[in-house]
């Protein structure tokens, strides 16, 4: 894994999510929460140990939402524009959840799976050899 720092920001550039090396792993949520979150079919996540988040600055917003298991996330929005740029779930306390979008890389990672497929947009395929879920990955 490299220890190279990563930025992700919020489209105004005052919220500031800044990690080192790689995200453990990356997701692709078809779920509908993460297509309003994200305003897009689907949100793609990066997830990283806390330890692996060297600061997060700026002014946020919190919406917290509980999903149907009954478990809590807590998206974080930036303050003034409103990009929703990282979050934290009740289910992977050690971890924080960062939109890949964020990271304005486009070479950056590749989701390693697709969850929530029975929400997904029909007309939108994921490669074949990605692994999907019809739920949350089991």
């Amino acid at each position: 894994m490299s220890d190279t720092e990563h930025c992700a920001t919020c489209a105004c550039g005052q919220l500031r999510v800044t990690t080192l090396g790689d995200p453990e792993f990356a997701v692709a949520c078809n779920c509908l929460a993460c297509q309003r979150r994200s305003g897009s079919p689907f949100g793609v996540g990066t997830y990283y140990h806390r330890h692996k988040v060297v600061s997060i600055d700026g002014e946020t917003r919190v919406f917290e939402r509980t999903t149907k298991t009954r478990r809590k996330v807590s998206n974080r929005f930036c303050r003034r524009r409103g990009t929703a740029v990282n979050w934290e779930l009740e289910t992977r306390s050690d971890h924080l959840g960062i939109a890949a979008g964020c990271f304005a890389d486009p070479g950056f990672i590749t989701p390693a799976r697709a969850i929530w497929m029975d929400q997904r947009h029909h007309w939108f395929e994921f490669p074949e050899d990605m692994p999907t879920h019809a739920t949350a990955t089991p």
